[in-house]
């Protein structure tokens, strides 16, 4: 008796442990499309530190070919940016650096416009810096302008509640680009590419 009773405990055990395994591998792998993401909390990318409230959680996600023969997932990949709160952050480090004052960022679908006000007497170094700052939160097909002309802000600011499939909103985005381009823009990015990441010979910017 005593027998029998210690081998339903054990198996009740076993059956217990084996549900809790299977309920941590369920809260630990979320699945969405193709990616399946560990320990994503929906939280903002960015968050305001208070009180000390670090998370020490590393980061991982991982990604899987779809197994649907030719299909293209990279021109999906702009729909899950939050433009609004990329703006932020970009400006937000914008005017960290060195004699920038004033940032304001505006960001389409693939572009991104900054624009600073600055009391640096080297324009070009600025201009470099800002754009370079910018780039570092962006995906790598989108191009970015820069201007140090406080005039231009207003401009900006009215494209601001326009979306891509607004009505001349390209040919706007495209004539503040031009006026931007007025303005140092650094370095270029490579050989094959200009200040803003277009491929020389391509796009607003020709040069």
């Amino acid at each position: 008796m005593k027998k029998t009773l210690l081998m339903i405990g054990i198996c009740g055990i076993s059956v217990l442990a084996a549900c809790q395994n299977n309920e941590a591998k369920d809260d630990l792998y979320h699945e969405s499309g193709n990616t399946i993401n560990v320990n994503d909390s929906r939280a903002d990318i960015y968050r305001d530190v208070k009180n000390g409230d670090v998370s020490e959680d590393f980061g991982y996600v991982r990604h899987q070919k779809s197994p649907i023969a030719g299909e293209q997932m990279a021109n999906k990949h702009y729909s899950a940016i939050d433009r609004e709160k990329l703006a932020d952050v970009i400006s937000k480090n914008v005017t960290d650096l060195p004699n920038v004052l004033d940032a304001a960022t505006l960001v389409t679908d693939e572009e991104v416009l900054v624009i600073y006000e600055t009391d640096s007497t080297n324009r070009h170094l600025t201009a470099d810096q800002v754009k370079k700052s910018a780039m570092a939160f962006v995906p790598r097909w989108y191009h970015v302008y820069v201007s140090d002309n406080g005039q231009l802000r207003n401009l900006a600011n009215s494209y601001a509640q326009l979306d891509s499939d607004s009505r001349n909103a390209e040919n706007g985005i495209n004539k503040l680009i031009k006026e931007m381009l007025k303005s140092p823009q650094g370095e270029d990015v490579k050989t094959e590419e200009n200040a803003n990441g277009v491929t020389k010979g391509i796009g607003v910017n020709k040069k």
